[in-house]
């Protein structure tokens, strides 16, 4: 039987991040995806924003590791060459109720560790984006966006230089925890294949539920609900009116951050996403939601011309929260909360996922004793 020091299942953002980690200082790691290529779901699907870990509660998993991997991520892209743009975000208020919001943000940033935010005035806004309409925002000059691609592929070149074998269209059918780990087996394009391990590590993100429930000795109530919420973007024809990233104040009792403006690395404006909550993993766009992305954007960006509006692509995010829940942080479990010796659990990496990977990755293996 084959062996390995770990077993990585999936591979996108951060599972392969969690592999170029681990492979500093093991020489048998493995990473396997059902799909042909690397980072081809929620990795592959997002705004590609570097976040700057504002708006979760201080001291939660989303907020310790977006700042964390926030700088991480940054040096990473200075240090690999991997494009990135530092373009600043402004998160804009219509009125004075969202002013308020506005203010709460700013205290919980700060209470989070992010100290660079400043107040924005109307005068202020109407000086340098012309185009936008708001009573005040906030900006947050730390946030930026990446090419997320280009930084997956980094991340797995930088594996396998450390010996590292990635295999694509391989599904984990099971895993039986034993003295020396756990036996695993494989289906690997058709071929069935039993290895040995000695850590197992849940990157599965949209399927981290379906593998959790296949790992032997978990209890079910360690393994929580996963729902898919999928997010549209549309794309906007023509010079962009703005040079940074624009924010609504999120809706109450929201499940993202509202229908917002972002660029990509050539300049392209994008809107989106939204949130719905979905049973299958459907990734079509239906055109007519560019009637309800209008009337959202349009509290921004009056002057927006309906018929700029195309449709993109989605993602789909692998959410703890469901419809009517609160604020659901990240799950990284290890013994101390299954009992199974060896094994992490990665559950709801959604937003601000990228962002924290570098941090994740730090995480699991300080977890496993390997930092």
């Amino acid at each position: 039987m084959d062996r390995v020091d770990s077993l990585i299942i999936g591979a996108g953002a951060v599972g392969l991040a969690v592999a170029a980690q681990l492979s500093k200082v093991q020489k048998n790691v493995l990473v396997v995806d059902k799909n042909d290529f690397f980072g081809e779901e929620t990795s592959s699907r997002n705004s590609e924003v570097i976040h700057a870990g504002i708006y979760y509660p201080p001291n939660s998993y989303k907020a310790k590791l977006c700042v964390a991997g926030k700088q991480a991520l940054y040096e990473y892209c200075r240090q690999w060459h991997i494009p990135f743009k530092p373009l600043g975000k402004l998160i804009v208020a219509q009125n004075a109720d969202e002013e308020a919001y506005l203010q709460q943000l700013l205290d919980n940033a700060g209470a989070s560790g992010v100290s660079d935010l400043s107040w924005q005035s109307r005068k202020v806004l109407a000086q340098k984006s012309p185009g936008l309409s708001a009573s005040a925002a906030l900006l947050s000059p730390s946030t930026g966006i990446l090419d997320v691609h280009s930084y997956m592929q980094c991340l797995l070149a930088q594996a396998q230089q450390n010996d590292t074998l990635f295999v694509t269209r391989t599904r984990m059918l099971s895993a039986q925890p034993n003295d020396n780990g756990f036996t695993v087996t494989l289906d690997s394009q058709g071929e069935i294949i039993r290895l040995q391990c000695r850590y197992l590590i849940n990157c599965a993100g949209l399927h981290c539920e379906q593998v959790a429930r296949s790992i032997a000795g978990v209890a079910t109530q360690h393994i929580p609900k996963i729902h898919w919420c999928r997010g549209h973007y549309f794309s906007y024809s023509g010079k962009s009116p703005f040079q940074q990233l624009i924010y609504p104040v999120p809706e109450v009792n929201t499940v993202g951050l509202g229908i917002h403006a972002t660029l990509d690395m050539a300049g392209q404006l994008k809107f989106g996403p939204d949130s719905q909550y979905i049973d299958e993993l459907d990734y079509r766009v239906d055109p007519a939601l560019a009637q309800k992305f209008s009337r959202a954007i349009k509290r921004y960006f009056p002057a927006l011309e309906a018929h700029r509006l195309q449709p993109a692509y989605s993602g789909i995010r692998p959410k703890l929260q469901g419809p009517g829940d609160k604020f659901k942080d990240f799950e990284i479990q290890d013994q101390s909360e299954h009992g199974v010796k060896g094994l992490i659990q990665l559950f709801g990496i959604e937003s601000p996922g990228i962002t924290a990977s570098l941090a994740i990755a730090k995480e699991v293996s300080g977890k496993l004793g390997l930092d």
